[in-house]
C-alpha cells in the first residue's frame, strides 16, 4: 500500500465518465420525477473538493463494508497495482448520499480513515 505522500496520487483529477450514469441509476431508484437527472447532471459543474473517508461515511449513515468485500478489496488491489480511482459522486439531503463510489470510500477508509478523497457534492436538485 501507498505511504501517506503517495495517497493524494491514487486518484483520477475527474470522476469518470461512466460514474455520472451510475450516479443517476442509483437516485432513479430514490427519487421520482426528474430530480435525478437534475441532480446527476449539476455533480458534472461542481468542482471537485477534498473529504475525509470518515467523514464520508459518518454523514452517510453508511456501514464500512468489511475489507474482503470483492469490490473493496478490488479497489484496493488497484491502489496496490498503481492504479488511480475516481472521485466520488455524493449528494446531499436529509444524509449525505454516496451517488457513485461507494467501494471506493470504503477502500479509502482501509488505506487510512484520514485519507482524502477527492469528490463531487451538490445539493438534491428537484
Amino acid at each position: 500500500m501507498p505511504d501517506k505522500q503517495q495517497y493524494e496520487s491514487i486518484w483520477l483529477a475527474d470522476p469518470e465518465a461512466h460514474d455520472y450514469p451510475a450516479a443517476l441509476d442509483y437516485l432513479d431508484l430514490l427519487y421520482p420525477d426528474n430530480t435525478p437527472e437534475k441532480t446527476a447532471e449539476h455533480l458534472k459543474k461542481c468542482p471537485t473538493i477534498k473529504k475525509k473517508a470518515k467523514d464520508i461515511l459518518r454523514a452517510s449513515e453508511l456501514p464500512l463494508l468489511p475489507a474482503d468485500n470483492i469490490h473493496v478489496k478490488t479497489n484496493i488491489q488497484k491502489v496496490q497495482d498503481g492504479k488511480k480511482l475516481s472521485p466520488v459522486l455524493l449528494v446531499r439531503d436529509h444524509k449525505l448520499i454516496i451517488a457513485d463510489g461507494y467501494h471506493r470510500v470504503c477502500a479509502a477508509y482501509y488505506l487510512s480513515e484520514d485519507l482524502e478523497i477527492p469528490c463531487r457534492i451538490t445539493d438534491l436538485k428537484s
